[in-house]
């Protein structure tokens, strides 16, 4: 059974390259790199290339309009060519108050820019003929150069349109923040809705969910840092939408009653809510929240540190033979 894992960006590459090294020896399937704030997320992986040897990278995810389509093809097949063919392109719309604020574009109307987005970048993947779009045109070709190809697209999705565009024309999807229950319940169904609309199954279709752990004692420190990570998230509308669909509701309208005071919004995020997020405790509790969301439809699950925890602790814990 597959599994992945995250690599924060935020801490200092030493740091990076000693996970990313540890989960390579310890089998796991891909190293992902979220593009926020902090390294970017394309930099980072040519750098853990260098100090790998067997584990895919990913982006997961970098927002498609902080890239033009070409621009984006160029990187991506830089990385895959560094790495000798071990990258995925994890791709996304992002938010609006970032998109806006940090890259001046805006988030037109996501589902159709994400497929005119990912079909040009595919065209220009494989030399195809650029096809032309409402919002992204490209007339770029590489020179003495040839990508690979078939670099595999993985999306973030979080609304049943998004699932459904997923499903149909990417290898993948990346989710942040869905509990199981939505995992089987909305993410499973509508992928396939998808994937049968281009007459495919789910065979071969990466559902790759992001699971936050935390192996030890402290289960208070690790639900404050859970906390304090999904806090900025109920601000966001895409992942309100989600919340509220999911049967969080009441979190949403505490959350919104508490306005103007962080520490109490904090508390107002349900151990609810965190038990279907997380996979937090020892070894067993650990491996039985990741075993929840593969009995959800999870093909290969995204562990994810939570601030605070030993994020290497809980690598090791999470897999069927822990290393020493």
């Amino acid at each position: 059974m597959l599994l992945s894992c995250q690599i924060p960006t935020t801490v200092p590459f030493p740091e990076m390259a000693a996970l990313a090294r540890l989960a390579d020896e310890l089998g796991y399937d891909t190293v992902t790199c979220s593009h926020i704030a902090a390294r970017d997320s394309f930099t980072a992986l040519s750098g853990l290339a260098m100090v790998t040897e067997r584990v895919h990278l990913a982006t997961a995810v970098a927002p498609i309009y902080h890239r033009s389509p070409a621009s984006m093809a160029q990187t991506a097949a830089t990385v895959d060519d560094l790495s000798g063919g071990r990258f995925r392109l994890g791709l996304g719309v992002g938010h609006r108050v970032t998109m806006g604020g940090w890259h001046g574009q805006e988030i037109g109307r996501p589902v159709p820019e994400m497929r005119e987005y990912v079909e040009l970048v595919r065209a220009l993947l494989t030399g195809s003929p650029a096809p032309q779009g409402k919002r992204w045109n490209s007339t770029f070709r590489f020179t003495a150069f040839e990508p690979r190809p078939d670099i595999p697209v993985l999306l973030a999705g979080l609304s049943p349109a998004m699932l459904r565009l997923a499903g149909e024309i990417a290898d993948g999807v990346v989710l942040w923040a869905c509990p199981s229950d939505y995992v089987r319940d909305v993410i499973v169904p509508e992928v396939a809705k998808g994937r049968a609309a281009v007459g495919k199954t789910l065979d071969g279709f990466a559902i790759m969910p992001a699971i936050p752990v935390a192996v030890g004692p402290d289960h208070a420190a690790a639900l404050a840092g859970i906390r304090a990570e999904l806090h900025r998230y109920f601000g966001l509308p895409f992942y309100r939408s989600m919340f509220a669909a999911a049967g969080y509701a009441e979190d949403l309208r505490a959350y919104d009653d508490a306005a103007g005071d962080q520490a109490r919004q904090e508390q107002t995020i349900s151990e609810g809510l965190i038990d279907a997020l997380c996979a937090i405790g020892d070894d067993a509790q650990v491996r039985a929240g990741i075993a929840r969301f593969r009995a959800a439809g999870a093909t290969n699950p995204i562990l994810t540190g939570i601030r605070g925890a030993d994020f290497a602790a809980s690598l090791r814990a999470a897999t069927p033979s822990p290393a020493p």
